[in-house]
């Protein structure tokens, strides 16, 4: 199996630059759709831009309960969508060094805040979900858990919100794409959308296999190289997003990437898993990532609410600094509460 590793690696360098490519005019043409039909940046960076480059989680989830199955399997689909939430967050902090305009936090509009509070909504009825379900021994007769329906059911709720806030509120300072083509713009991104779902699941596969081939398959490496993984489609379409100036789009995309996670990818893994509710399997340290992932949320919620910016140099915030190590912290917690011994 070692004389493979290299090839695995080069699959996944080259998989991975066709997704940074493809996001780049996923994000692009996002922002003009946003233009042309007057939904905003916020709204289109919720549903059009997480939605997309948050498939690779759903794919993932869903082959991790049918093809490994059991226990292993909904713990690695539970432990995919933790995961990639705590990534998100951390993303939000490396663009935040990026951006040389101050804070990227500063200045953002409501419909962002309200997507930064749902987010945190969701991710603490996740963490009830696994605590409820490891401890009380909540519905385990139930074929889907009745909190994944609650869960799917916010999340189209939040939605619904979203949408509300973003027609009440001002307009984003937004480019003029006024001699864009909007059939044009929902072709390209359509287009782009599906080569990075493609590309996405592919890496998460090459991943896997790779993580497998280094001896990280069952370990802690193993997940976390997997959430990577298939977080990158978020980290590329979040930078290309920052590249064309617009803050709102990258800053919705991650925390709506999150709620799309919590709502809608959990709810579709619990219905593909077939052993009753998918949460009795799921391991207790996720409630530990969930936990500092509303720490982390919270951290960002905070920083868009202040007027004073606090700064630890010219360019680096202290949000940004905070979001890094509290990544590295739940990383070492995670190894040591579920990594081998």
């Amino acid at each position: 199996m070692s004389s493979s590793i290299p090839l695995l690696w080069s699959q996944l360098a080259i998989t991975a630059t066709v997704i940074l490519v493809a996001a780049t005019f996923l994000a692009k043409n996002a922002d003009i759709i946003a233009f042309k039909t007057g939904l905003g940046r916020s709204f289109v960076g919720v549903v059009l831009l997480a939605t997309a480059t948050s498939f690779p989680e759903l794919g993932t989830g869903v082959s991790s309960v049918i093809l490994i199955g059991g226990a292993d399997g909904a713990d690695l689909a539970a432990g995919d969508a933790f995961g990639s939430n705590l990534f998100n967050l951390l993303i939000i902090g490396i663009i935040d060094l990026m951006w040389r305009k101050g804070s990227i936090l500063a200045n953002l509009g409501s419909t962002t805040k309200l997507t930064g509070l749902l987010s945190w909504l969701i991710i603490f009825i996740g963490a009830c979900a696994v605590f409820s379900h490891s401890n009380l021994n909540f519905a385990s007769n139930f074929i889907v858990s009745p909190v994944s329906i609650i869960l799917i059911g916010f999340f189209i709720f939040a939605l619904y919100l979203i949408y509300r806030e973003q027609k009440n509120s001002v307009i984003e300072d937004e480019d003029d794409y006024s001699k864009e083509n909007l059939s044009k713009a929902i072709f390209i991104y359509t287009i782009a959308a599906i080569i990075v779902v493609i590309a996405a699941i592919w890496l998460a596969q090459t991943g896997d296999h790779l993580a497998d081939a280094m001896g990280w398959g069952k370990s802690f490496m193993g997940p976390q190289f997997l959430a990577l993984s298939t977080s990158l489609p978020e980290l590329a379409a979040s930078i290309a997003a920052i590249r064309i100036r617009a803050p709102e789009l990258a800053v919705t995309n991650l925390l709506g990437s999150n709620l799309f996670n919590m709502g809608f990818v959990l709810f579709i893994d619990d219905l593909a898993y077939s052993s009753g509710p998918l949460w009795i399997q799921t391991s207790q340290v996720h409630v530990i990532t969930a936990l500092i992932a509303l720490i982390m949320t919270s951290t960002v919620l905070i920083s868009m609410r202040k007027t004073i910016p606090v700064n630890l140099g010219k360019f680096v915030s202290i949000e940004s600094i905070i979001l890094i190590s509290l990544y590295i912290v739940s990383s070492i917690l995670v190894f040591q509460i579920g990594g081998p011994h």
